[in-house]
């Protein structure tokens, strides 16, 4: 039998934060992005009090605890906590995923018994974190990924549970489908027009009426509903499909030189993330929200892929171009798709040449002394947008990067 660990740290940006500044520790904190409109990214449990929740901007966080302190999130930080961690967890077994910033699951299936068992290698990751970081984490034990995130999501916040295989259909008779990991408010609503409330009766729907329902998914569903999960651990990060930057601004713009510039900026983002991690694309995406939050995303394909600042910033352009815009707008953001390795030959013609020397050189300086202390003279006036890491980050790959 398969035994899998789930790793969940508890409120991680927060108490990463109040560690790293005692002033902080035993009062309500968000942790929020760099830019003057933003949402609260996480907060720690002091705040929760309150009802301060993920999402929610800052004004309405403030009218629910005044005295609430707003810290802005440090990304390195956070991820070289992560990576610290990952190895605490590498010491147990070789198996492992870091599912996201601060979430991982590892494959203890072959290396338990030199431990003492799962509980005990449960409750050594629990100290060994709190001993170096200073920070609780909760521990979910089961055997497979789907209970063992149900077992750290009971056991939240510094708990420990292991959900047995001779326990999971008692557990699940009763429990709100909601409450599994997948399951989300959409699908919820769906499966209660059914008649579908709790586990034990999603694992007792016919497979057939499921799949009517929900296509291919409604077989999962059923399996889910009776505990039951086939995902392997994605031990070796995937290559990714899209590089992209979205940006919030500080405040709504308008006119056509300011949103070209925003452009610009996010183009240089994931050009130079695309040329550190060797790809190229030839699919530009623009992805534009308005006040009211209509959100929209428009696609144009270029006829050699490119990971050159000046390409993609020309073809999300012409995107542009095309886009009848509305007053003002919230949001900007840029992605780089259809991704390929960057081929080893050099460009053939001079110009290409000079301009990839250039970029060679910006990417060394900005990676030496901070973003965009080398950058287009047309980004220099640009206010910060609201920065915050991706939930999806991960301690290797491409995805090891600031997202925005």
């Amino acid at each position: 039998m398969n035994l899998i660990l789930c790793i969940d740290m508890d409120a991680f940006f927060a108490s990463v934060e109040q560690q790293a500044n005692p002033k902080l520790r035993g009062k309500p904190i968000a942790v929020i992005g760099s830019g003057g409109r933003t949402v609260v990214t996480t907060r720690s449990y002091e705040a929760r009090k309150f009802g301060v929740k993920t999402g929610m901007n800052i004004y309405e966080a403030k009218k629910l605890c005044p005295h609430i302190i707003f810290v802005i999130g440090d990304n390195e930080k956070y991820t070289y906590t992560c990576r610290e961690l990952k190895k605490i967890y590498s010491r147990f077994t070789p198996d492992l995923e870091v599912y996201s910033i601060d979430e991982a699951f590892l494959d203890i299936t072959t290396t338990h018994h030199l431990f003492g068992g799962p509980e005990a290698i449960g409750v050594e990751i629990k100290q060994e974190v709190k001993k170096q970081f200073g920070i609780n984490c909760t521990v979910g034990i089961a055997p497979n990924i789907l209970m063992a995130k149900l077992a750290s999501d009971i056991a939240k916040p510094d708990g420990l549970r292991w959900i047995k295989q001779e326990d999971i259909q008692s557990l699940l008779k009763d429990l709100p489908v909601k409450e599994l990991w997948g399951i989300g408010p959409a699908t919820s609503e769906r499966l209660a027009m059914l008649g579908v409330k709790t586990c034990g009766e999603l694992g007792n729907m016919p497979a057939s009426l499921l799949r009517s329902k929900f296509g291919i998914i409604g077989e999962l569903l059923k399996l889910m509903g009776q505990g039951i999960c086939q995902r392997p651990l994605i031990v070796k990060e995937e290559a990714p499909k899209s590089i992209g930057h979205s940006m919030t601004l500080s405040h709504d713009i308008s006119g056509r030189k300011k949103i070209e510039a925003q452009i610009l900026k996010l183009s240089e983002m994931v050009g130079r993330r695309a040329r550190e991690y060797g790809f190229t694309g030839r699919k530009i995406s623009l992805t534009i929200r308005y006040p009211d939050f209509e959100t929209f995303t428009r696609q144009a394909t270029l006829p050699e892929p490119t990971n050159r600042t000046q390409g993609i910033y020309r073809q999300a352009v012409s995107v542009l171009d095309k886009i009848r815009l509305r007053d003002k707008v919230r949001l900007l953001g840029v992605c780089l798709s259809g991704l390929i390795a960057e081929p080893d030959q050099m460009d053939l013609f001079t110009d290409i040449k000079k301009e990839k020397a250039i970029l060679q050189a910006m990417d060394a300086v900005n990676e030496r002394f901070g973003d965009f202390k080398l950058t287009w003279a047309s980004c220099l006036d640009l206010e910060e947008g609201s920065r915050v890491i991706a939930p999806a980050w991960r301690p290797g790959g491409v995805r090891s990067v600031k997202v925005t």
